[in-house]
């Protein structure tokens, strides 16, 4: 046997380790997925919670030096709503389909109860799209748009103090469902004495209410020690600015004040640079893993659930995904077994009802005719008294004027006689 054949045998806890005795060539398959990735391009969505002028729309422009041209919103919402837009971007070789999805009208209501019911009814349903084409027997998820969150960034009002409770209740509702990286607005209105407090504070509050924020991953090792760093940095406090001066000879984004001037990526004066190297620098990759592999697939498991999907029976046993589609499949028959045995109750008592009006309609129209009938009879009976009656009064009234004038004729016979007798 050739060296370049042979091949060494090892034993290993799982099971047979082989060492090849020359080159092979799958060790390209990393390079291969590279390519086939850049190919194909990437999508990263980013969902921005916030009040109403806070800055989302800002601080995106700066984080990917860009002019989204976002139309203003106004405080005048009558509920909390969700714009999206998407762009397509390209940095060197690598194409990136970006979708920005901001809030508006956010903390602007009275009552701010259901104020993140639209948020979350936002991500459910962009894993129900995902999962809709999972479920598909021609599937496309590879030339399908990914529309699933993949960050969320939310803006925290530079108070000072500390975190508002709406702020607590909204993250507390996400914090499941998606990598929320809370980030202070606004920071150059705080002093660099208040604003590690003010830090502190806020991690406080999201330890004590159970609020679980994205962390960056440490695992590892060639990002542990930068993401081990920035979690302590966490949340952000952050500026963004559409407006570049110069300083020193460079073109900056700064935001320019009577006091001074507050350069957007200087790490002096924020946290930005930060911020834009753990989200697209260092973790995009892992935002869009942990999407996939832990917010969606807790999604998807509960949805299967929901529709009778089981991995095992009762007793501990595998259940099949044949066992499960012939359950559902007689589940189904039986109801519309059911609702067919319903529906023709339903139509039987809607049958005997409708004879029941019909024979009482029929009653009141015979009852009403035996009433007409009895009616006509005694009006007949009314005329035939007075007719009696009339008839009556004529013979009555014939014999009298036959009376009179029998006496008349007596008169004037007598008359006649007593004139002859003269």
């Amino acid at each position: 046997m050739s060296s370049h054949s042979q091949v060494l045998r090892v034993l290993g806890h799982d099971g047979r380790d082989l060492r090849l005795g020359g080159h092979v060539g799958f060790d390209s398959l990393p390079d291969q997925l590279v390519n086939k990735c850049v190919n194909k391009g990437f999508d990263f969505n980013i969902l921005c919670i916030g009040e109403t002028g806070i800055g989302k729309s800002t601080l995106m422009d700066s984080l990917f030096k860009a002019s989204f041209q976002d139309e203003p919103v106004t405080h005048k919402h009558p509920e909390v709503s969700l714009k999206e837009h998407t762009y397509n971007l390209q940095e060197s070789n690598v194409r990136l389909r970006l979708t920005v999805v901001s809030t508006a009208g956010f903390g602007d209501q009275i009552n701010k109860e259901n104020s993140c019911r639209s948020i979350v009814d936002y991500i459910d349903r962009q894993f129900e799209t995902y999962l809709q084409e999972e479920l598909k027997i021609k599937r496309e998820l590879i030339s399908a748009h990914d529309t699933r969150i993949h960050a969320c960034l939310y803006f925290i009002s530079p108070t000072g103090h500390s975190i508002k409770s709406l702020d607590l209740m909204c993250m507390k509702e996400l914090d499941q469902k998606v990598n929320i990286i809370p980030v202070i607005a606004k920071a150059d209105t705080i002093s660099r004495s208040e604003l590690p407090q003010f830090k502190a504070r806020i991690i406080e509050e999201l330890q004590s209410n159970g609020v679980q924020i994205y962390q960056f991953p440490t695992d590892d090792e060639t990002v542990a020690d930068i993401n081990a760093r920035m979690n302590d940095q966490v949340p952000f406090a952050v500026v963004g600015s559409r407006e570049e001066i110069v300083v020193g000879g460079h073109k900056v984004r700064a935001r320019q004040y009577p006091w001074g001037t507050v350069e957007v990526e200087n790490e002096s004066h924020c946290d930005f640079v930060k911020l834009r190297e753990m989200l697209l620098r260092t973790n995009m990759e892992d935002l869009r893993e942990k999407t996939h592999s832990v917010h969606y697939e807790v999604f998807r498991r509960k949805r299967l659930q929901q529709m009778g999907f089981a991995d095992m029976t009762a007793d501990n046993r595998p259940v099949s995904l044949q066992e499960t589609y012939e359950q559902k499949r007689q589940e189904h028959l039986r109801e519309m077994q059911t609702k067919e045995e319903r529906m023709r109750q339903m139509f039987v008592q809607k049958v005997k009802d409708k004879e029941s009006e019909l024979k009482q309609a029929e009653q009141r129209l015979h009852d009403e005719f035996e009433r007409l009938r009895r009616q006509n009879a005694e009006e007949k009976r009314q005329l035939d008294d007075k007719k009696r009656q009339l008839e009556e009064e004529v013979s009555l009234f014939n014999k009298k004027k036959a009376a009179v004038q029998a006496q008349r004729a007596q008169t004037e016979r007598e008359q006649m006689q007593k004139k002859q007798k003269k």
